[in-house]
């Protein structure tokens, strides 16, 4: 394995989204910073708890995950379509690094930028409403493999994608609808019949239960199967993306 290229690249990556951090850091911590106030202190003079938890308390696992499911997805997904695009990906296919290395630089900064963004999410929510860590453990599992999943899956969607609009595709159409219907903002076993049933297809749900679970202590669904979820989810991404790589699928001429 070739570590020192592999350490370059991902060092590339982080330096790349740490140039511009008003762009890649700040404005998705402000936007989900105004989904904080917004809808939790809109709500919940409405609302004043979801299953005996805060309000407050209870959306901040989603955001959080919202914000690293995001950001880790756009880290990788932009970084390796502009490669494409430029041709510089040339560049990385004649150099001495394998499908492995290449993953192991493009997802290692994609996850530092979508933990950042969580990590000051939670700072932030923190200051309203405490600091919450029950289950640090599983917190740190879900974080860290929800950051990865989304990396890969981000370079997926840049592998496949041959225009800007496809790469705009997956968040707008998929993951936007996902995470939104995906408990961040309310609990899905209060949802009316046939939601709450259609719901538990969304894979998202058990993604952000099981971080809740950690962050709070409470869960809807047990976190065993958000986290055996998140597991066969990275596992098969990694496969694939694996498999493309070595492939040169859509990547070399």
């Amino acid at each position: 394995m070739n570590i020192l290229g592999m350490q370059t690249l991902f060092a590339k990556e982080v330096r790349r989204f740490m140039r511009v951090p008003g762009q890649t850091v700040l404005s998705p911590l402000i936007s989900t910073t105004l989904y904080f106030i917004v809808f939790g202190y809109s709500l919940s003079s409405r609302v004043q708890t979801v299953e005996g938890t805060p309000y407050l308390h209870f959306i901040v696992p989603g955001l959080v995950f919202l914000g690293i499911a995001n950001n880790a997805f756009l880290n990788s997904s932009s970084s390796l379509f502009i490669t494409k695009i430029q041709g510089t990906v040339v560049d990385l296919l004649v150099s001495p690094l394998g499908p492995g290395e290449l993953m192991a630089g493009f997802i290692g900064g994609a996850m530092v930028r979508g933990l950042i963004v969580g990590g000051l999410t939670w700072a932030v929510a923190g200051m309203f409403t405490g600091f919450s860590l029950e289950h640090a453990w599983v917190a740190a599992w879900f974080l860290l493999l929800s950051s990865y999943v989304f990396s890969v899956l981000g370079m997926l969607a840049a592998i496949w994608a041959e225009k800007f609009e496809q790469i705009n595709f997956f968040p707008t159409f998929v993951m936007l609808p996902l995470t939104f219907l995906g408990g961040v903002f309310y609990s899905v076993r209060e949802l009316p019949s046939p939601w709450n049933a259609i719901s538990l297809f969304n894979p998202m749900v058990y993604m952000v239960e099981g971080l809740r679970y950690g962050m709070l202590g409470r869960s809807s669904f047990p976190p065993l199967t958000g986290a055996a979820i998140l597991a066969g989810v990275a596992v098969v991404a990694t496969a694939l993306t694996y498999g493309v790589l070595r492939s040169g699928y859509k990547m070399k001429a």
